[in-house]
């Protein structure tokens, strides 16, 4: 059952990069590393970027595909699930990758492909 389309995305990726580069001040990231931290607002940054840079209806250059967009998604929830363990972040720390991981691989994993054009 996959529903999440190329435009339902789009509208997803703005409020989650400015949510990754702010929820870490408001939940006070930062008490097992402050990498914790460091982390989530860099990610934020770049995925804004990504955001403006894809190849879709609110991308603003659209330089990078929809489905190159797709495989970064997919390797940031990768990192956001293991970050924990390789930087030792507990707590809330870990706690907020492991669920924006999760969140992430979640979406990318329920992404309804595009039809091909004939």
């Amino acid at each position: 059952m996959k529903f999440v389309t190329k435009r339902i995305h789009a509208f997803l990726d703005y409020p989650v990069a400015i949510a990754l580069m702010g929820l870490p001040f408001l939940l006070s990231l930062g008490d097992s590393s402050p990498l914790a931290l460091q982390l989530s607002v860099a990610t934020g940054v770049a995925a804004f970027i990504l955001t403006v840079l894809t190849d879709h209806h609110l991308g603003l250059y659209p330089l990078i595909s929809y489905n190159g967009h797709l495989i970064v998604d997919f390797l940031v929830g990768v990192v956001f699930v293991v970050a924990p363990f390789i930087f030792a972040f507990e707590g809330i720390d870990a706690i907020y990758y492991w669920v924006n991981g999760a969140a992430v691989l979640t979406v990318v994993s329920l992404h309804k492909p595009e039809p091909v054009a004939s």
